[in-house]
Order: structure tokens, then C-alpha cells, then sequence
């Protein structure tokens, strides 16, 4: 009775092992019975009829990456580069995935590199190698566009390497360091054009600081003489109004004019001309002495012949 409980037990644990499947949470299941599609199964505990269902296939939702082997392209300048391809794809189908194509990943290599040959194809080395972000665009239309029977979506492409042989490299690497020289000099050139204006400027300003300095002092020069000039003929106006204030008479003014042709005779000019009006001054005084008495002046009407050269 015993053995009889011991065989049972095991004949259970083996159906329930032969027919109990888990689904885990991201994770579906294809279900053929009698080798036609049944059923999908999703997250959860299934019962599998022994020997008369099986899981077809397997699909996981989670975002798969694929890195394809690096491929040879040639370029539309005739360059062949090597290409390496990374693919980001999600399945959104576990039936599609499992009856679309006989080797999904397989078919999803070889389509992106046809696909990849006929893009890089219709372009040049540069091109190609300035425009990763173009080339990613469309082949990951095409490769989305083209996975869709296979229950595939394709999320994203990116071109992992581009490697051009070694020759095209090493020009490629000599052009970059003449051009980085003719940045240098450039550079240089600007810097050097540049300092030179600067010092020209400069040099221009302090010319226009100089002359207008200049231009300071010499107003200043000249203002300072106009009012030495105003203050000497207000000087000389202000003594004509006080001689006229004081009433002078002919008499001090004769006085004057003499004591001024004395001192013209005292100068070094050789030749004087002597105005007809301080001779007669001179013979009034001499008349004026003799009636009051005292000594002559002894004064001379100066002559025009006295004064010789």
C-alpha cells in the first residue's frame, strides 16, 4: 500500500511538472495544439496538455540590442570602409514573432546589412562620415518598415564604427593636421593685424591729445595777451579821464611833449622829426620866462637840420 502511495505521488509531480508553466511578467508564449497556433499565453500559472500542446515559441517585450558583425561598404567614390552596426529593437507580437520569419535575428542581420550597402553606397567617404545621423534616420525606417511581418519594431540604428582603410586614413589624418596649421597661422595673422591696429590707434589718440593740449595753451596764451592788452588801454583810457577830470592846461601838456622829446633825443635813432607844434610850445615857455623875470630856458627851437644823421 505504501509503494502504491509512493508511485502515485511521484506519477503527480511528474504531470504537474509536465503540465504547469509559469509565464514570467515580460515574457509571452506560443501555444500549438496538435501543431496548429492555440493560444498565446501572457504573465501567470498555464496548464499544458501533455503530448497534445507545446510552446511553440518564446518572445520577451524587454528592448533587445543586436550587434551585428562589422560589414565592408563600398562608398560611392569607390572607398571600402568596414561598418559596424548596432540595432535596438522590441518585439510587439509573439505570433508574428514566431511564424514571420524562420530565424528573426538572422533575417534582422542580413536586411540591415543590404540595407546599409545601398545607403552608404549612394554617397561619398566624407559624406558618409559627416552624415551618421542621416544614414541612422533612414535605416531605421527602412529596417522598422520592413520587420513589422515579423512582429519586430525596430526602435533604433546606430553605426557603431566607420573605418576607412589605412592609406585614406592616413591622408585623412595629414589633411586634419594642415588644416590645424592653417588655423595656427591664421590665428596668428589676426592676432598680429590685430595689435597693430590697437598700437595705430593708440599712437592716433595720443596725437589728438598732444594737439589739443597744444590747442589749450595757445588759446591760453592768447586769452591771457587779449586781457594784458584790454587791462593796458583800460589803464591808459582811465588816465585821459583823470588829466581830464583835473583840467590840465596847455601849458603841462607843452611840458610834457618836451620832457617826451627828450627823451627821444636820448634814443639811438639817427634821424628824429620834431612835430611843428612842440617848437611853438618851446618859444611860448622862453617868452613866458623872460616876462616873469628868470633865466631863459636857453632852449633852442630844435631844428630839423640838428638832428643829422
Amino acid at each position: 500500500m505504501l509503494w502504491l502511495l509512493i508511485i502515485i505521488l511521484i506519477v503527480v509531480i511528474v504531470f504537474l511538472f509536465l503540465t504547469v508553466r509559469i509565464v514570467p511578467q515580460t515574457e509571452e508564449y506560443v501555444v500549438e495544439f496538435l501543431g496548429r497556433y492555440h493560444t498565446t499565453w501572457k504573465a501567470g500559472i498555464h496548464v499544458l496538455i501533455p503530448f497534445v500542446e507545446r510552446i511553440a515559441a518564446r518572445a520577451s517585450f524587454k528592448e533587445q540590442c543586436a550587434d551585428f558583425e562589422p560589414q565592408s561598404v563600398i562608398t560611392k567614390d569607390n572607398v571600402t570602409i568596414s561598418v559596424d552596426t548596432v540595432v535596438y529593437f522590441k518585439i510587439f507580437d509573439a505570433k508574428l514573432f514566431a511564424y514571420g520569419a524562420e530565424n528573426p535575428l538572422f533575417a534582422l542581420e542580413n536586411l540591415s546589412a543590404t540595407t546599409l550597402r545601398n545607403l552608404i553606397g549612394e554617397i561619398t567617404l566624407d559624406e558618409a562620415l559627416t552624415s551618421r545621423d542621416t544614414i541612422n534616420a533612414k535605416l531605421k525606417t527602412i529596417l522598422d518598415e520592413a520587420t513589422d511581418p515579423w512582429g519586430i519594431n525596430v526602435s533604433r540604428v546606430e553605426l557603431k564604427n566607420i573605418e576607412p582603410p589605412a592609406e585614406i586614413k592616413n591622408a585623412m589624418e595629414k589633411q586634419m593636421k594642415a588644416e590645424r596649421e592653417k588655423r595656427e597661422a591664421l590665428l596668428q595673422a589676426e592676432a598680429h593685424q590685430e595689435s597693430v591696429i590697437k598700437k595705430a590707434d593708440g599712437d592716433a589718440k595720443a596725437l589728438v591729445l598732444a594737439a589739443n593740449a597744444q590747442r589749450d595753451a595757445e588759446i591760453a596764451k592768447a586769452e591771457g595777451r587779449a586781457e594784458a592788452i584790454r587791462k593796458i588801454y583800460e589803464a591808459e583810457a582811465q588816465g585821459l579821464e583823470k588829466l581830464k577830470a583835473a583840467q590840465v592846461d596847455k601849458g603841462v601838456l607843452s611840458l610834457k611833449a618836451l620832457e617826451a622829446l627828450k627823451d627821444l633825443g636820448n634814443g639811438q635813432a639817427t634821424k628824429i622829426i620834431v612835430p611843428s607844434d612842440i617848437t611853438k610850445s618851446v618859444s611860448d615857455l622862453n617868452i613866458v620866462a623872460e616876462m616873469l623875470g628868470t633865466d631863459s630856458l636857453k632852449t633852442e627851437t630844435p631844428k630839423l637840420q640838428d638832428y643829422k644823421e
